[in-house]
């Protein structure tokens, strides 16, 4: 197996990776750092996340706005196996718990958001399905370049070297 190719970047203040490619040609440790810092984003905005003066439809767009772009910068590359998919919603649901607050039932208790009403809150506007939209996008761009461009022959190539 070979080392890691990692290249020094800074991005929001803090020193990332800009890619790194492990041996077998994954980058799910660059999806997990993007998780990361994406909870340092996420809890660097807690107090405007908790404020009470704030509605949940602005939360929730400052979410998708500041905190979103954050753990999906350079997702236009990433191949989602099943486990980083379950990582990236379980990061998501977490936020998104976080920012919904519990639920006061009729009987007077309190329980947090399932999975169905976070998924009913967000609609199809899911992390994952916007990494397939950012995906697509990013093919539209290469496939609109010109045919002599080297980013398209390599990507329509589909061979990385």
């Amino acid at each position: 197996m070979t080392n890691p190719v990692s290249l020094p970047f800074t991005y929001f203040m803090w020193d990332i990776p800009l890619s790194i490619v492990e041996g077998n040609n994954t980058i799910e440790e660059e999806i997990m750092g993007r998780i990361s810092l994406g909870n340092r984003a996420f809890y660097a905005n807690q107090d405007l996340f908790k404020s009470k003066l704030l509605t949940k439809k602005s939360k929730l767009r400052m979410y998708q706005t500041l905190v979103r772009p954050v753990v999906t910068y350079g997702c236009e590359t990433w191949v989602l196996k099943e486990n980083t998919k379950t990582k990236l919603r379980v990061f998501e649901r977490k936020a998104l718990r976080r920012i919904c607050g519990p639920t006061k039932e009729s009987d007077g208790t309190w329980r947090i958001k399932s999975n169905g009403e976070l998924i009913r809150l967000i609609g199809n506007k899911d992390i994952i399905n916007y990494v397939k939209a950012q995906r697509l996008a990013w093919f539209g761009h290469v496939h609109r370049m010109a045919d002599n461009s080297m980013v398209k022959k390599k990507y329509m190539s589909g061979h990385p070297h």
